[in-house]
């Protein structure tokens, strides 16, 4: 055996005997007669001591050979320390060596093993390997395996059956690009990497499995962001024999449990937010909930003045920011600068500083008196103290500017609190959106969503106004999860695919495995699906979902440790079938 006991593990009670540790030098304090060695594994830290008085010679001038990063083996004997340090579980102790060997030696690392290190992230990702030994990502990956055995336990408990289902798959239209596998043994025809398990867990159901999970990776070739990756991980969930209550109700259950077991934090029964409310109350459809600034509409007391940027605008909405009405002239110039950015792309703000003893003053008093801005004050739900920010325009886009103003103040403020827990359901979403440019209208989420029964008819006259049988959950401004009703009808999904723009033979050469598989008796259904690596970082406090994956892609889509992508072999391009133009 290499060793008896880990590196954080000894403690008093194993005084005096004698155990073999095994792993990495943290570092090394040569005081010439006394050698200590911090040594590390991924369990803690034991000080290791040399001592010339007790240490054989050999051992001892070896100790003082050892480098950074050396993996070696120790044998000695426990004793108590005379220094104890209560910052290490193993502080009381430490280990006599009378036993020493080099495993493997190590070369001088590019940035030190530490908690706080000094690699800056293009280096630690180059070298990830050793990245993962630091504390930080060791543990978050520690975090992310305790969050998924938790799923997998709770879901188990509830009769959900684990199925794998295949990577290599039929090209679907989903939204984002699809990666493309060449098929050697298929000259001209390509595999595509699932988006989702989509359509084979919606078979799973018509194949009487009832209930089924998997935690899957799942690929979309799109433009990344902080918590985007080429590769990501779902947890996958589908059942039979339910209607929309059903899952809400086992997927708050879930999460719930998952507070509990991970975060101690008991949560209440999830608030439940329509589609519309959200957009119109946060302009957007995954609201942060742990703090207010809800919008207030102020066309009914800002237009029809002689203001004309209010007047010409579709919507005039404003948010009160609290404690705010102090921020100084040039603060609140830095706001407008930040909202006039090509990033939100705002043309200007209105304020309004709700003064203490109950008067306002604000950048259009020359168009507005008292009166008006307390009209505005009690639109916003704005105190005194508060400040209030007010945006103009066409609708859809002055909401989402505001929607990043109000995150962005609530960043300044401390109100984006990491150990608050603020979940909720967003429910009755569109069925389905129009692409302007095209002028067609595509699923929000996907073409299998069914519609609520009540609003089919609408498909004909209003598609826009068709609500779907699809929900989302959000955690802390984040969608966590999302799923739907499935059509399980050969008809019903016909339709769909008709107000989609699909011709029925396109409809049938992308999907007809799946519409002749309703033919058999389909089974009511629907499912929902979590993104694992943004559930695990928002658990784990953080808002990016890098440092909770083992080797993760850059913001170029790049693994910068292995050089991938990369240019292939001209043999393999030929057995492919395929020529490299560029």
């Amino acid at each position: 055996m290499y060793r008896t006991h880990t590196c954080g593990e000894l403690s008093l009670q194993h005084v005096n005997q004698t155990v073999t540790l095994a792993g990495w030098v943290q570092k090394s304090r040569d005081k010439g007669f006394m050698n200590w060695v911090d040594l590390r594994d991924r369990y803690g830290i034991t000080q290791l001591v040399f001592d010339e008085s007790r240490t054989d010679a050999q051992v001892f001038t070896l100790a003082k050979t050892l480098g950074r990063e050396f993996v070696i083996q120790a044998t000695g004997t426990v004793i108590e320390r005379e220094a104890k340090n209560p910052n290490m579980p193993t502080g009381d102790i430490e280990l006599l060596v009378t036993e020493l060997r080099i495993l493997n030696a190590s070369i001088t690392p590019p940035f030190t093993i530490e908690d706080e290190t000094d690699g800056g992230e293009d280096i630690r990702m180059k070298f990830r390997y050793l990245d993962i030994r630091r504390n930080p990502v060791k543990n978050s990956l520690l975090f992310r395996h305790k969050v998924t055995m938790e799923v997998r336990n709770y879901l188990s408990a509830k009769g959900f059956c684990e199925v794998e289902t295949p990577y290599l798959i039929k090209s679907t239209p989903e939204g984002a690009r699809d990666f493309v596998v060449p098929s050697r043994m298929n000259p001209g025809q390509f595999y595509a990497l699932p988006q989702s398990p989509q359509t084979f867990k919606q078979l799973l159901m018509v194949g009487g499995m009832d209930k089924y999970f998997q935690i899957v990776k799942c690929f979309r070739d799109e433009d990344l962001r902080a918590d985007r990756q080429p590769e990501f991980t779902q947890i996958d969930c589908e059942m039979a024999f339910v209607e929309q209550e059903d899952i809400l109700n086992v997927f708050e259950g879930l999460t719930r449990h998952l507070l509990k077991e991970i975060k101690g934090i008991d949560v209440a029964e999830f608030p439940r937010m329509t589609y519309d409310y959200a957009m119109k109350t946060y302009g957007n459809d995954k609201p942060d909930i742990r703090f207010g600034m809800k919008f207030g509409e102020l066309n009914a007391v800002a237009q029809h003045k002689e203001f004309g940027v209010f007047n010409s605008a579709e919507l005039v909405v404003g948010i009160a920011a609290p404690n705010c009405g102090e921020l100084t002239r040039k603060e609140i110039d830095a706001l407008i600068e930040w909202v006039k950015r090509p990033q939100i792309g705002a043309s200007g703000m209105v304020y309004v500083k709700c003064n203490a003893d109950g008067t306002f003053k604000s950048s259009v008093d020359k168009f507005y008196d008292q009166a008006d801005l307390q009209q505005w004050a009690a639109a916003t739900g704005a105190q005194a103290g508060d400040m209030i920010f007010i945006l103009s325009g066409t609708a859809d886009k002055t909401r989402s500017q505001l929607s990043a103003l109000r995150m962005e103040l609530a960043t300044r403020l401390g109100l984006r609190k990491p150990d608050e827990f603020a979940p909720l359901w967003v429910v009755d979403f569109p069925l389905l959106e129009l692409d302007e440019e095209t002028g067609r209208y595509h699923a929000m989420h996907h073409p299998f969503t069914s519609p609520k029964p009540e609003d089919i008819a609408l498909l004909a006259t209003e598609p826009g106004k068709v609500r779907a049988n699809a929900y989302d959950m959000v955690l802390n401004g984040n969608e966590i999860g999302g799923g739907s009703i499935r059509i399980h009808d050969k008809a019903t999904q016909a339709l769909m695919f008709k107000y989609l723009g699909f011709t029925e033979e396109e409809a049938y050469n992308q999907f007809g495995f799946l519409m002749d598989a309703f033919q058999y008796g389909a089974p009511p259904h629907g499912g929902l699906a979590f993104g694992l690596d943004r559930l695990v970082a928002i658990l784990g406090g953080q808002e990016t979902i890098r440092d909770f994956i083992a080797f993760p892609k850059n913001n170029a889509g790049r693994d910068v440790m292995i050089d991938a992508p990369a240019v292939i072999d001209e043999k393999q391009l030929k057995e492919l079938y395929i020529s490299n133009t560029l």
